[in-house]
């Protein structure tokens, strides 16, 4: 039997929402003898103007995110996961996710947490689960 599901990215942030997500993928990974994609975006708009007063922002940024994305693959590895990529990109995750690191490898597969935000601050800058939904060519998995 073919299993559906080969390539599948996983949107980690360090949120609970993310753990979440990360928990339920483990299983869907395992289940479809998949490969597991690590995915992190660090929110370069966000520090771009804090950058000015910190040079030291974006080192540790990166370093967070590295950090972050080893923790998470650890746990794979503990797991059971075999077959896993990192990915750790710059720019805004809304985008990222759905487009570039879904395509480099063929995903055919998003897993994300769905952000905590309120009914406002959806409607006024839109939940990064919401974007990868609507960007997205591959099925997406939102974890409540």
């Amino acid at each position: 039997m073919d299993s559906e599901y080969k390539q599948i990215v996983v949107a980690v942030d360090g949120s609970e929402a993310s753990e979440k997500a990360f928990r339920k993928a483990v299983n869907i990974v395992k289940r479809n003898d998949a490969r597991m994609i690590l995915a992190h975006v660090v929110d370069s708009r966000t520090f771009a103007t804090a950058e000015a007063y910190d040079r030291t922002l974006a080192e540790r940024a990166e370093e967070y995110a590295k950090d972050l994305v080893d923790s998470y693959a650890e746990n794979a590895k503990v797991s059971g996961i075999t077959k896993m990529e990192r990915s750790i990109e710059y720019g805004s995750p809304k985008v990222k996710i759905a487009k570039d690191i879904a395509g480099r490898y063929s995903a055919d597969l998003i897993i994300c947490g769905a952000t905590g935000m309120g009914a406002v601050e959806r409607f006024l800058i839109g939940s990064v689960s919401e974007s990868i939904t609507r960007y997205a060519s591959c099925d997406v998995l939102v974890v409540r």
